[in-house]
């Protein structure tokens, strides 16, 4: 790492080039095929835990923690892990996060207890916080800036695509192999991203990139975020009024403001506290979080809508939702061009538009609504999320300097992680309150048998997951009552979930007016140690 050249020369352009090290488009296939390790286990592991439960004994809140240590150890670390790239190099912490993925999957599917299960769910989320702002950092270093939203709307592709996709791959592995072919197939596809990037990948570092560590700022930062996707996660099961709720939504908001303290006297902080005074940076990251609000509440609940209501297997659900990734995977590159010529932010507010008439249109799916009509709002969920995945991206790590392009790659995943906890939190909360209101009533208008409290809050956890709360023996049409009136209750809160997503678009797209195309990524600067 001898010799020095300006960002400008050392972003090689898309013409022929003598070797494989550093070329754009084959950096962008290496993190690519890291980056969808991440993205796919953010939900291919749910239609794997109930085979979890059954197969290790577990209990409910063990399957729990299965999905929040990861989510967890994800959120968390994701900034500190950016910070790590740029004082090291993205391309060792992008390596090192893929075998510590690829590792700690294969570790999770040989493991006998669901404590090991969890241990290793944990190392998985820090290694996907290392690898997600390495990705990011490496892209932002290898691509000139008129190719960059093209690459970065691949990126957003794969995301996408993986996310959507993991109920589809999930259920045929889980269906016709065992849950531990969903952690095992890690291990294959982090090998490749290994073997490509020891040979493809390049090493680019700005000239002022941190040399030291805000050890405080870590401990705060990591306290704040722990506390707030904590009490996201439990507020469903504490209420969002409850002590503890309360409690540590309070500890996340004096260690947040403790954090931004010690930042502003920090030598070399964390998280630079004058990447803020981009309004654009600032715009985007929270138009991240908007969007991961409307889109995992959103597909949070259209999972139980098409298994729980329609009666369908995981793998017919995942089908059914191949509008909205098919969708995504057509959509991002060519967000990415349309990016490129006109800027960010044009397509990002119609991009949420879209989205917002996507909610507002599946507000109104019924209990017995067909798949053309399920396929048509689908289709438009996916086609206005994806200029969003895609733009607010190039925003945030574009108008970052280059030396702070980990750290702007880990605030736009941490803004997506942390919307899609509130998200999830939020809408689960309306849906509750819903169903809590409505099916008292709708029990009685009925004319079903009278349950005692203890019997109808169990109904009404069920319900609020769209099943139905038939209890075994029940004469045929009884269980049909019933099945209506739960599917009739569910469907009105997910109306009330969906509208609600719906006006958190429409903020979106209020948002998407003070983006605009960084700066930085179009004039380099700086210097990189390569």
């Amino acid at each position: 790492m001898n010799a020095q050249t300006t960002v400008a020369a050392a972003t090689p352009d898309l013409g022929p080039r003598r070797g494989l090290r550093g070329h754009p488009w084959l950096t962008l296939l290496s993190v690519a095929i890291g980056v969808m390790m991440v993205a796919l286990d953010g939900t291919i592991v749910a239609i794997a835990n109930p085979a979890i439960q059954k197969d290790l004994g577990a209990s409910l809140a063990d399957v729990q923690w299965i999905t929040n240590a990861y989510l967890l150890a994800l959120a968390v670390a994701l900034i500190t892990a950016g910070k790590l790239g740029d004082r090291f190099g993205h391309r060792q912490t992008f390596l090192i996060g893929t075998v510590g993925f690829a590792v700690s999957s294969g570790a999770i599917a040989l493991s006998s207890s669901v404590s090991l299960v969890v241990g290793f769910r944990v190392l998985q989320g820090l290694c996907g916080a290392l690898l997600m702002p390495a990705a990011l950092g490496l892209l932002r270093a290898s691509f000139p800036a008129e190719r960059l939203n093209m690459a970065i709307g691949i990126w957003g592709m794969v995301i996408g695509a993986s996310t959507a996709g993991g109920p589809i791959l999930g259920g045929v592995l889980v269906e016709h192999v065992n849950w531990q072919s969903v952690f095992f197939i890690n291990v294959p596809v982090g090998v490749l991203a290994l073997a490509l990037g020891l040979v493809i990948l390049k090493d680019h570092r700005a000239e002022h990139a941190p040399r030291s560590f805000d050890f405080p700022g870590i401990l705060l930062l990591s306290a704040a975020m722990f506390c707030l996707i904590w009490a996201l996660i439990k507020a469903r099961d504490w209420g969002w009024g409850d002590t503890r709720t309360l409690i540590f939504l309070g500890v996340a908001l004096l260690a947040f403001l403790a954090f931004t303290f010690w930042e502003a006297r920090a030598r070399e902080p964390l998280l630079p506290l004058g990447l803020f005074r981009s309004v654009p940076l600032s715009a985007g990251t929270a138009l991240m979080v908007l969007m991961a609000f409307a889109f995992m509440g959103g597909l949070f609940f259209v999972t139980f809508y098409l298994q729980n209501v329609h009666g369908m297997s995981p793998v017919s659900a995942g089908l059914h939702l191949l509008p909205l990734t098919g969708m995504m995977i057509v959509s991002s590159p060519l967000a990415g061009a349309l990016i490129t010529r006109v800027g960010p932010r044009i397509p990002l507010v119609t991009g949420m538009l879209l989205t917002a008439a996507a909610c507002f249109g599946m507000s109104g799916l019924e209990p017995g609504s067909g798949t053309g009509l399920m396929s048509v709002w689908f289709a438009l969920f996916g086609l206005g999320l994806a200029p969003v995945m895609v733009g607010a991206t190039e925003v945030i790590v574009g108008n970052a300097p280059l030396q702070h392009a980990g750290v702007a790659g880990g605030l736009q995943q941490a803004g997506m992680q942390v919307g899609g906890s509130l998200g999830t939190a939020v809408l689960g909360a309306v849906m509750a309150a819903r169903v809590d209101h409505l099916l008292p009533g709708a029990w009685a208008g009925a004319g079903l048998p009278p349950g005692t409290p203890e019997q109808m809050s169990q109904a009404s956890d069920a319900v609020a997951v769209g099943v139905a709360p038939v209890p075994p023996q029940a004469p045929p049409q009884l269980a049909a009552k019933i099945a209506d009136v739960a599917h009739d209750t569910f469907v009105s809160g997910m109306s009330l979930s969906f509208t609600v997503a719906g006006a958190v678009a429409l903020l979106a797209a209020a948002v998407a007016l003070f983006t605009k195309r960084g700066k930085n990524a179009a004039a380099g600067g700086g210097v990189a140690h390569v």
